[in-house]
């Protein structure tokens, strides 16, 4: 059974999602040049507390050791769930990945962004530029009577387009009273399929898409993912409600 939330749930997602979008906004200006990840790192914890949220990255065990961070920082072949670390530091022409869980008031919110340290080569720039844009086609789809295969296929056509290789071996989900929600979201697949949409639905739509082959390594660490032929990869993510107008993004910050 994929949740339905309810309108007191949704409030406190809305709530949620504002405060996810403040702390990443803040973790991509902090971004620097010779900034240790460690650093950022603690900065997400302090903005976190300061908003009356918590990490829900914190302590995550699923079926790995428990994440050992407030938020997952990735760095170019880094795809995700890299660690955070004092010996870890950003360089000029960096791209790098925040993936940040909120939790507030019981609820979780769930977004990413990629950022450029300085300036990078075109075709870097070019991957974090279509990456994001994926996401948006993907998050176009999520509608009212409409199915997962819509969001998975608008993905996939736009990373195509572009000769992007996609990661496979990880999908988005549903967000909201856990982390992991169903239903899952390929990041590749055929309209009209999957399980079909609903209002009030809470999706995290998270594109991860590469500048080479679609091949992973997972780390010692337990957590970190990589692309197999070292080349870059990017992700964007965000919190969508399932309305029966258009859809909600809840992690980006209302004016």
């Amino acid at each position: 059974m994929i949740p339905i939330k309810t309108p007191a749930e949704i409030a406190t997602m809305r709530i949620g999602g504002q405060i996810t979008a403040a702390v990443l906004g803040v973790m991509c200006s902090a971004a620097a040049e010779g900034v240790s990840t460690w650093d950022l790192d603690q900065i997400c914890a302090i903005e976190l507390a300061a908003r009356g949220a918590k990490s829900a990255c914190f302590g995550y065990s699923g079926k790995q050791c428990p994440f050992p961070a407030q938020i997952c920082i990735s760095i170019n072949d880094e795809v995700v769930h890299g660690i955070p670390s004092k010996q870890k530091f950003l360089k000029a022409g960096d791209i790098v990945s925040f993936d940040l869980v909120a939790s507030y008031d019981g609820l979780m919110t769930d977004s990413t962004r990629t950022v450029i340290v300085g300036q990078t080569s075109p075709e870097a720039e070019q991957l974090v530029r279509q990456t994001e844009l994926a996401l948006f086609a993907g998050i176009a789809k999520a509608l009212d009577g409409g199915h997962i295969g819509d969001i998975s296929f608008a993905i996939e056509s736009h990373a195509k387009k572009f000769k992007l290789g996609i990661v496979r071996e990880l999908v988005g989900h549903g967000i909201g009273r856990d982390m992991h929600e169903d239903p899952r979201i390929p990041n590749w697949g055929r309209r009209g399929q999957g399980p079909k949409l609903k209002a009030g639905m809470t999706l995290a739509i998270e594109p991860m898409l590469m500048l080479g082959s679609e091949t992973l390594n997972f780390d010692n660490d337990g957590w970190t993912v990589r692309t197999a032929d070292g080349k870059w990869a990017a992700h964007w993510e965000h919190t969508v409600l399932v309305t029966k107008n258009a859809p909600e993004i809840l992690t980006v910050l209302k004016k």
